[in-house]
């Protein structure tokens, strides 16, 4: 049986562990970052593992919300971009450092909220935390998602 939430209550049970503004902050910040660096490193084992990481994510995207879909093929595109752009022999090496110091960022923000992370009771949560990022701006910007 497959699940059928929406994206709203996805974002909404994903939200229930990131009330707390310092840790939403944190999670502006780091979630991005992680993306990247995830990106990076599979950049550095070869450029179209990574692409296809991107494309794979952007199918579960589009079959949750077009809005969200196109907030991260936006955002995938420019994080590609930025690793065509390094030099190939930094990506690697950036890349690690960025992980290790964006994840060391959540769960110091988890910490701070005093609630687990959602990814470690739904792994689908590692792609809807990049969502719950933009859900962020689409409101800012008054965007319908």
């Amino acid at each position: 049986m497959s699940d059928q939430r929406t994206i709203h209550e996805l974002l909404a049970q994903y939200a229930e562990s990131h009330r707390d503004p310092a840790n939403e902050l944190i999670h502006i910040v780091c979630v991005p970052l992680i993306v990247f660096s995830l990106l990076g490193l599979l950049w550095a084992l070869h450029p179209l593992l990574a692409a296809v990481a991107a494309a794979a994510a952007m199918v579960y995207y589009f079959r949750l919300s077009v809005p969200f879909a196109k907030g991260m093929l936006l955002m995938s595109m420019v994080m590609l971009g930025v690793l065509a752009a390094l030099p190939p022999i930094a990506v690697l090496p950036l890349s690690l450092a960025i992980f290790v110091l964006a994840w060391a960022g959540q769960f110091i923000g988890h910490k701070i909220e005093g609630k687990k992370p959602s990814f470690f009771d739904d792994l689908r949560f590692l792609l809807i935390g990049p969502l719950f990022v933009l859900s962020f701006l689409y409101r800012r910007l008054r965007w319908a998602y």
